[in-house]
């Protein structure tokens, strides 16, 4: 069918990256919490093997977390529409979450400390899904053309590029070097930066999808009620979701463990003798990581399908990251170095190859990484058109619960990898000899284990059924279901 034949529910571009900001504020904790371990380890006098396992199972406690609010959020609507309150609510539980985490669990009687934490934290997780499953549930009433659905990862893409560009030069550089290391201070200092942040970006984003967040912008164009067994019925049937599963929880698990502080500290501390040149590097490649990700999302996805933009991200990024892996035994690490950070003794050919392939890799993951939130969309009107069911908490929650599972190892990945080699009771330091088998550690956690998830991508990939043309095939008939599901209603 035509594309010209169906009328699409748009939005306006302001609309559509006020609401990406939904997504930054949640990565803002995110990013923070990749540093919690250290909290357990140090403040708390956690051993490093019982944090990493802890982290591990929070992850899991996460992921069972997610059905059960998915379906809460499927069933509600209020004067305030399906997706605002939860946006809302869910910021506020993280900032009282981590307040209690960094400020109060420390000061418990020592036997109850960890036993706090973990109160604490659990409360975090509830409010980060609850954020999370808005990021991909909103899309869905946001807009619905194909050519609209892509500027999400366009915006998406900025602000995570912006995010994980300032915050490990503030985090390891400026917070770390004021504080002595990871104190009780430093995680205060960090509260006080992300909370305000994360609230004020929140609050945009309700703003920007007020609009849009109203009944006849979701799915079927009237309320539905839904149950668990609706949950069963998807991951049986719906094969889009099932391979998009696949193909972002790899990759997912291999992102977190390469964003592991641990395998940051290996890399750019032991391996480069630098660890001053984690944030150096994201202010050097920042902005050209934007201009790919503007370009494989913003021109090759709103012109050829999601799809083909996912795989234009997955081959450039697994030709990258085997030549970073080669690199690092081929060349000299330690001759990294950038202007203006210490250690700089001019441009070496380490320093311009790692930095290009970086580069490189990063934006190429960035395109395949950040579209896979509009592909959950893109599922959830399948699902309308394959079952007459419009359940986007349920799409998103299923699909973060099967992605956070697995990802859910990535701590463990690293902590076993760095009990394998010796490091039980600590994990390594910038002070830590370099040895061969700590060096294999730190690059396979860099490079080797996104090679692995980018395979899966190329597998899934081949399978997932919406293509450009797809897609358009689907609107019209969900726009024929809508209709009839409305005059029903009124009826």
């Amino acid at each position: 069918m035509e594309e010209k034949q169906v009328q699409y529910n748009q939005a306006k571009i302001w609309q559509i990256g006020g609401f990406a900001l939904n997504n930054a504020a949640t990565n803002l904790y995110l990013f923070t919490m990749n540093f919690i371990v250290y909290y357990l380890n140090g403040p708390l006098g956690v051993a490093s093997m019982i944090a990493s396992v802890f982290m591990t199972v929070m992850r899991v406690w996460d992921a069972a977390t997610d059905p059960f609010l998915g379906y809460i959020v499927d069933r509600t609507t209020t004067r305030f529409g399906k997706n605002r309150p939860f946006m809302l609510l869910g910021n506020l539980l993280m900032a009282l979450s981590l307040f209690l985490m960094v400020f109060v669990s420390h000061t418990l009687p020592k036997p109850i400390q960890f036993i706090g934490f973990v109160i604490f934290y659990l409360l975090y997780v509830v409010g980060y899904t609850f954020q999370c499953i808005v990021t991909k549930s909103g899309q869905s009433c946001l807009t619905n053309d194909p050519k609209q659905r892509p500027l999400f990862t366009v915006f998406d893409g900025a602000y995570v590029t912006i995010v994980f560009s300032l915050l490990p030069t503030l985090f390891t550089g400026t917070l770390m070097r004021k504080h002595g290391g990871f104190t009780i201070e430093y995680f205060q200092n960090v509260w006080y930066i992300v909370a305000p942040i994360s609230i004020l970006l929140t609050c945009i984003a309700i703003f920007c999808i007020s609009s849009k967040d109203r009944p006849e912008n979701f799915g079927t164009g009237v309320q539905q009620m839904v149950s668990f067994k609706d949950y069963w019925d998807v991951l049986k049937n719906n094969r889009a979701i099932q391979m998009l599963v696949v193909s972002a929880s790899t990759d997912k698990l291999a992102i977190q463990t390469q964003g592991n502080a641990t395998v940051g500290v290996i890399i750019y501390g032991i391996i480069c003798g630098n660890y001053a040149l984690n944030g150096a590097l994201n202010a050097y490649t920042s902005i050209p990581t934007f201009l790919f990700i503007l370009f494989g999302a913003g021109w090759i996805a709103t012109r050829l399908g999601q799809k083909k933009a996912m795989m234009f991200g997955t081959y450039g990024s697994l030709v990258c990251c085997a030549l970073l892996g080669i690199l690092f035994y081929v060349g000299d690490p330690t001759t990294m170095g950038f202007p203006g950070y210490d250690g700089f003794t001019g441009w070496t050919f380490f320093t311009v190859a790692f930095l290009a392939l970086w580069i490189g890799f990063k934006g190429f993951s960035g395109v395949s990484g950040n579209i896979v939130l509009p592909m959950i969309a893109d599922c959830t009107d399948y699902e309308v058109y394959r079952s007459g069911k419009y359940v986007p908490g349920l799409m998103g929650t299923l699909f973060s619960f099967v992605d956070k599972v697995i990802s859910s190892l990535a701590t463990t990945v690293v902590g076993v990898m760095c009990a394998a080699i010796g490091f039980t009771e600590a994990l390594p330091t910038v002070d830590t000899p370099l040895t061969p088998a700590l060096k294999f550690v730190g690059v396979f956690g860099l490079v080797g284990l996104t090679m692995i998830g980018l395979i899966a991508n190329v597998i899934a990939m081949h399978f997932y059924p919406l293509t450009g043309e797809k897609m358009k095939e689907i609107q019209a008939e969900v726009a024929a279901i809508k209709a009839k599901a409305t005059a029903e209603n009124k009826a």
